[in-house]
């Protein structure tokens, strides 16, 4: 039966009644999630005149297929007559109708409806065997080249198998959103790989976390307390534990993670923990439990720092009698003595740290230096982790500047940087901005391509928040004691008239910011409100019309929210989907994605690390296109398009507001910062002061007066557990 008895004088449908079944076309996806498979699909029906709505459950399905199903009619309250399936099975398209509307979908990337007619036309029902046996027939149309011969052939290809491996993780309980990266990082053994060993996507699919393979495991049979799902979970957790900040973990609070998180005896945990390191994957040094990459990534940080302690500087002795005075004339600044001592230190120590808050001089010193150096035609390389951070420090400085990774070129067809110990940079003086980033991953990589009779001067915050990967290197660095560093404290008189910077210093103090008196202009203001809901009132209001009008700023480009959480009502989360609806609303084409609905203008901020687009987690952009048919999205970051298919937009959220962690590195001409109660557990004092820091122009503060100090007062950071401190003090 395909649908009701049109004799009937009522429509059965509406009543309770035994699954049947129901086969069409589907003219149109109203709904789709990844995640789940469910959809809700427009059927043409054999014998109906109107369009059937169908509710179910499909890894994938496109307009123009055809789809058999076992279900129920029954009458929806809201949404009325609709066909539930409870199994839902989607073929190929049969008619050339269904065909073109199949291709002609943006399912296969540069296939759009009007190729679509184009192909239809031409080879009709067989267009299908065309495309997979005979693809050189496509060149017999106008306007096909090889080239875009080969892109279709390759991109059918590809989505035959994605739709296969959608198709075996539904099977088995699991979302399908990931099913692009998976096909892009297993190619088309993805299904043996992950058959093989479910817990390798945890560990190699960026979004997969190990409940997701755990589930998946547990669906092919794999035992509740197996070895393999023993030794998965212990790396897991060590893995989560390291994205906390930690390099390592003592063993036994390992064991507990993995037995709370698995819920298999102690035993089978201590098997694994002891098989992991046997396997070369776990190394326990200095009574810590490491992933072997940090280990060796720690150990390299400091064996890289005494190998370029040793020796004299490259620039040899300089006087800075006579340094001092002559830099002072070149630049025409006086400096302090303070600022004298520290480039005196500086001269005389081929490894050296600047630390200190805004306002310090430190841009003054590193300037200083490198006119000195200049002098002595010693060859100099800028790099900071950001590619903002590098802007920056090209701005400040007058020289290029690179991000670390562009300095090391990093080669995305080998995944590995092309400068290291063997292929070392060609400087003499490498200037290393914003190190209280750095992780110590990062870190080791660059310290391993600096030649050994080269100069290192490490400049940052170490009052910042520590870096988003594990580590705390900046800190770890200075408490060693093991290379001289120079920390400045005076604040100049210049910088004195700033309200953001003196008002960083009393946070970085404990002390509450100061407001400016009513009615005087000023570059930061702080707005206090009685509860969460009065917060986001000010809040959108300042974003989207005080601020622009008072100050003559765009609000998307110029105005940066900064706010402590990813969830909650003042989250980073909630904040975006308020403020893209006042900003940027009704822009197509759009497309939703992960939960997510991204349009050109809409601001953009990279959540992870891309090495094939250069692009890096923290990294922001603008949305310049929308392309339903290729299936692609073009951000421009930094003046450079970079292009994403829709399959990867889970590596992209919207940041119209940001989390304070996410702008480490970045400065804002305008930056706004809620602060209410419900960000209890991370109200902390460098957090907010990060947060201050990041603004260039104006900063304004809306907060819950209790909430503002706590954040000014707590200073409970929970240590990282690293180990290079007592590495650099061990000599």
């Amino acid at each position: 039966m395909t649908g009701p008895d049109p004799g009937h004088g009522t429509d059965p449908r509406a009543d309770p009644s035994p699954r049947e079944r129901l086969a069409g076309a589907v003219e149109r996806v109203t709904f789709h999630s990844e995640e789940s498979g469910f959809c809700v699909l427009r059927v043409k029906v054999r014998g109906e005149q109107d369009l059937v709505t169908v509710v179910g459950n499909a890894a994938a399905v496109s307009p123009g297929e055809y789809i058999e199903a076992q279900g129920l009619w029954v009458n929806d309250r809201q949404h009325g007559l609709q066909y539930r399936a409870d199994q839902l099975q989607v073929v190929p398209p049969t008619t050339l109708e269904g065909i073109e509307k199949y291709l002609g979908s943006g399912m296969v990337k540069g296939i759009g409806p009007h190729f679509a007619r184009k192909l239809v036309r031409a080879f009709g029902e067989a267009v299908f065997e065309v495309i997979e046996t005979s693809p050189a027939r496509l060149e017999e149309l106008e306007g096909i080249g090889p080239k875009r011969r080969e892109r279709v052939v390759a991109a059918w290809a590809e989505q035959k198998v994605i739709r296969e491996i959608m198709v075996f993780l539904q099977s088995h309980g699991v979302g399908t959103s990931r099913a692009v990266r998976i096909y892009k990082t297993y190619g088309d053994a993805a299904i043996l790989k992950v058959s093989e060993n479910p817990y390798r996507l945890a560990l190699d699919i960026w979004g997969i976390g190990f409940k997701t393979a755990d589930t998946l495991a547990q669906r092919l049979g794999i035992p509740h307390d197996s070895p393999l799902r023993a030794q998965a979970g212990v790396r897991h957790v060590l893995q989560v534990w390291s994205e906390q900040g930690h390099c390592a973990a003592p063993p036994e609070k390992l064991t507990a993670m993995a037995v709370d998180l698995l819920a298999i005896p102690e035993a089978i945990i201590r098997q694994a923990i002891d098989q992991e390191q046997a396997e070369g994957n776990l190394i326990l040094d200095r009574e810590l439990l490491f992933l072997t990459p940090l280990q060796r990534a720690e150990a390299g940080c400091a064996q890289h720092l005494r190998r370029l302690l040793a020796g004299s500087p490259p620039w040899g002795r300089i006087d800075p009698a006579k340094a001092l005075p002559w830099v002072e004339a070149q630049t025409g600044l006086q400096l302090s003595p303070s600022q004298r001592e520290a480039v005196t230190t500086m001269l005389a120590n081929k490894v050296c740290i600047i630390t200190g808050g805004p306002g310090v001089g430190k841009t003054t010193l590193v300037n200083s230096l490198l006119r000195i150096l200049q002098a002595k035609q010693v060859e100099v390389l800028l790099a900071a982790p950001t590619g903002r951070a590098a802007k920056r420090l090209t701005e400040t400085t007058g020289r290029e500047a690179r991000t670390v990774h562009r300095l090391l070129e990093f080669d995305p067809s080998s995944f590995q940087f092309k400068r290291d110990a063997d292929h070392p940079l060609e400087t003499q003086f490498l200037v290393l901005d914003e190190a209280s980033m750095m992780d110590t991953v990062l870190m080791n990589q660059v310290l391993r391509a600096i030649p050994n009779a080269a100069g290192l001067l490490i400049v940052g915050d170490v009052d910042q928040l520590p870096s988003v990967g594990p580590g705390a290197v900046l800190a770890d660095l200075i408490d060693s004691s093991a290379i001289p560093t120079v920390r400045l404290t005076e604040i100049f008189r210049q910088a004195q008239s700033s309200r953001i910077i003196t008002n960083a210093h009393r946070i970085n103090r404990g002390e509450l910011p100061l407001a400016p008196p009513r009615g005087e202009t000023s570059d930061f203001y702080l707005l206090h409100a009685a509860n969460p809901e009065e917060i986001a009132t000010k809040l959108f209001a300042s974003v989207t019309t005080r601020i622009p009008s008072a100050f003559g700023v765009d609000p998307v480009r110029d105005i940066q929210v900064l706010t402590p959480m990813n969830r909650g009502g003042l989250g980073v989360r909630a904040l975006n989907v308020e403020l893209q609806a006042r900003l940027n609303p009704d822009r197509q084409p759009r497309v939703e994605r992960f939960g997510t609905t991204f349009a050109p203008g809409d601001k953009v901020l990279q959540r992870v690390n891309n090495y094939d687009k250069e692009v890096f987690n923290g990294d922001i952009g603008w949305i310049s296109a929308v392309d339903p048919e290729q299936g692609t999205l073009t951000v421009d970051v930094d003046g450079r398009l970079v292009e994403y298919g829709f399959g990867e937009l889970d590596e992209l959220s919207l940041a119209y507001a940001a989390s304070i962690h996410k702008s480490q590195g970045s400065e804002y001409p305008v930056v706004v910062i809620p602060l209410a109660m419900q960000h209890f557990t991370l109200l902390e004092r460098n957090l907010l002061y990060t947060a201050v820091t990041r603004g260039r122009r104006l900063v304004v503060v809306i907060a819950e007066p209790k909430a503002l100090a706590i954040a000014v007062k707590r200073r409970e950071s929970r240590q990282r557990l690293t180990r290079l401190r007592e590495r650099l003090v061990a000599g």
